[in-house]
């Protein structure tokens, strides 16, 4: 037996909306054998976009039974049955969240329109209810009606069965068939081809343009679990309208996806992930030579394209490490910014200065300690290369970061052992460094994992 629904509600999450009318017609495959509509109080004020789009008003809804009134016949009606709606992921959520607050688990298996719209009935330009319909000339008597709607969407469920030659309505009821829990524009083998494999994965729009960008250990399991449970969230009920498509690019290991999802999600800046999408203050080293021709040395905020010799994430540790510099490398505190004004430069108490910020000491000499400290700086630095499994037998991956800078990652042949960057680099493709890859890297090889050292 199965159960075709029909809601209208005040908006498009069911976590802070209300349903404003239901509407049930139990199918046996060949008649109707019961229908139920009500007007539903919803107890939140109905958006005026929404009266227009569905012409029930406030005032319509004033002395309608509130959900929990009618939740017992409801859940009476739907529990024992198969949850059939057009775009059933919506319906469901709502009617599920809100015979949840009234004391009621629904659990029944659930069929989608849309889905099956597109498996039984290929090629069609749209699989809107109205536009279905229309193509296959049901009339809908109250378009945006709950009553209307769930009539005509019974019409079109009878029409399905009846040319269902490929049996997709039992596949998609078969136990395991992950259909029902999927977006309704996103077709089932896309999730199915899927490689059980570290890597990366795409959503997109119905436009292609990437919405979210996710990284896995295995691939397939991590994409389905997105498809998973019934959240009434705004955010996850439009992220399930949104999806249309997923690609994927495979990785040898899951540091290499995780590294990937983030020059991704940096690049993208995709519309659904929230993590990794916040501004990065770290600070660095800035070298700049000024106009007497003296190095100076300046601390700043990273800026996006900028290059700093050094970076490091609180502003104390820049200036505790500058101060260390000035006193091994004699540099002047007034020409690395930690003294302002016109005052006897600290730096000749405490004889580290010989006098470059009067003019004192020739650019030339002064400028030569200053290279100095910041090639001590960069000598300090990890320079690594990562070598772990590949893709396939025949090659193996590999992370190259260099006196602590991540310069990129890819694929070399699996008979080169090697940590000589030289050869390794022709085999990587570069990368855009964060925050977040430099905090992986120094969080691996601070771990005693497997690596081979390239101390340059």
């Amino acid at each position: 037996m199965y159960a075709i629904v029909d809601i209208e509600t005040t908006g498009g999450h069911a976590s802070a909306n209300g349903i404003t009318e239901i509407a049930i017609y139990l199918f046996d495959g060949r008649e109707i054998t019961q229908h139920y509509q009500t007007l539903v109080n919803p107890g939140v004020p109905i958006p005026y976009y929404i009266e227009s789009l569905t012409g029930i008003t406030n005032s319509m809804v004033a002395g309608a039974p509130p959900f929990e009134a009618v939740a017992p016949l409801v859940y009476e009606l739907l529990h024992d049955k198969i949850f059939v709606a057009h775009n059933v992921n919506f319906d469901y959520s709502f009617v599920k969240h809100h015979l949840a607050a009234s004391g009621l688990d629904l659990q029944c298996k659930k069929l989608c329109t849309v889905r099956l719209g597109r498996k039984i009935f290929p090629g069609l330009p749209s699989y809107s209810l109205g536009n279905l319909c229309r193509h296959l000339e049901i009339p809908i008597n109250g378009r945006h009606r709950a009553g209307g709607d769930a009539e005509a969407t019974t019409k079109l469920f009878g029409l399905l069965l009846q040319h269902d030659k490929d049996k997709a309505i039992a596949g998609a009821l078969k136990a395991g068939s992950k259909e029902q829990f999927l977006p309704p524009n996103l077709q089932p083998e896309v999730v199915k081809q899927l490689p059980e494999v570290p890597g990366v994965y795409y959503f997109h729009d119905v436009k292609g343009k990437v919405v979210y960008v996710g990284k896995a250990k295995d691939l397939k399991k991590r994409v389905n679990s997105h498809f998973t449970g019934h959240s009434a969230s705004r955010q996850r009920q439009n992220f399930l309208r949104t999806v249309y498509n997923i690609t994927y690019q495979q990785t040898g290991t899951d540091l290499m996806a995780c590294i990937l999802e983030s020059v991704e999600i940096k690049r993208l800046w995709p519309a659904f992930n929230a993590a990794q999408k916040r501004v990065e203050f770290r600070y660095g080293f800035y070298l700049f030579e000024d106009q007497e021709g003296y190095l100076r040395i300046a601390i700043e905020k990273k800026r996006r394209f900028s290059h700093p010799v050094h970076s490091f994430n609180l502003l104390i540790d820049g200036h505790r490490l500058l101060r260390a510099l000035i006193r091994q490398f004699e540099l002047c505190p007034k020409l690395c910014f930690l003294q302002k004004g016109d005052g006897t430069c600290a730096g000749k108490t405490a004889a580290t200065c010989h006098g470059a910020c009067e003019k004192a000491e020739a650019p030339a000499v002064y400028n030569e300690r200053v290279k100095a400290a910041i090639a001590f700086l960069q000598e300090q630095q990890p320079s690594v290369v990562i070598l772990d499994k590949g893709r396939n037998s025949d090659e193996q991956s590999c992370i190259l970061m260099e006196k602590g800078r991540f310069y990129g990652m890819g694929y070399v042949p699996a008979h080169l052992q090697t940590s000589d960057a030289e050869l390794i680099r022709p085999h990587l493709t570069p990368y855009p460094e964060n925050e977040i890859i430099i905090g992986l890297l120094r969080s691996y090889t601070g771990n005693g994992q497997q690596l081979s050292s390239s101390q340059k």
